[in-house]
């Protein structure tokens, strides 16, 4: 009976000792797939930087740049909480709460300007006043997604005890 208690203990701590580095080296895998996907987008963000000031910046150009960047910000922070999950063996919700923020704002940026090419045209049209319509409703629940997100995160941030961020390490 001991002996059957004792391999069980065993194999239980021999289980968890490969799961836990079978899970690091995923994670240091996705890490390094991010970073590189991260590096690609900061060139890639750069050259239509370079193409925007090149042409004077219109509109689109800098939209284009603007999402790039924030696209970006978006992989900096999901490769910040891989870095912390791996670190602490916590997964916290905040940094996904502010990369959907930021993909909220990228969105909306995106509608915004969309929009301002509709109305800007000469020729009216009930398909283009229908896609107007469309958007404003879409702006309007992401405003309501922002401001739910925004609430989220300053309560988490009020729960702490600590009253540090999430993902900021324990010194």
């Amino acid at each position: 009976m001991a002996d059957d208690a004792q391999d069980s203990g065993w194999l239980t701590r021999a289980s968890a000792f490969v799961f836990l580095h079978t899970e690091h080296a995923i994670y240091a895998a996705l890490g390094l797939l991010l970073a590189f996907t991260a590096v690609l987008a900061l060139i890639d963000a750069a050259g239509l930087t370079l193409h925007a000031m090149m042409a004077f910046g219109g509109p689109t150009q800098l939209l284009e740049v603007v999402d790039r960047l924030l696209f970006l910000l978006m992989l900096v922070e999901i490769l910040h909480t891989v870095r912390v999950s791996m670190r602490s063996g916590r997964l916290t919700c905040e940094p996904f709460l502010i990369v959907g923020l930021i993909a909220s704002i990228r969105r909306v940026l995106v509608i915004t300007l969309q929009s301002s090419e509709i109305t800007h045209t000469q020729d009216w049209t009930e398909q283009k006043a229908a896609l107007f319509r469309a958007s404003m409703i879409e702006l309007g629940v992401l405003g309501g997604l922002i401001l739910t997100m925004v609430v989220s995160i300053y309560l988490l941030h009020r729960a702490r005890d600590n009253d540090t961020p999430a993902g900021v390490e324990d010194t």
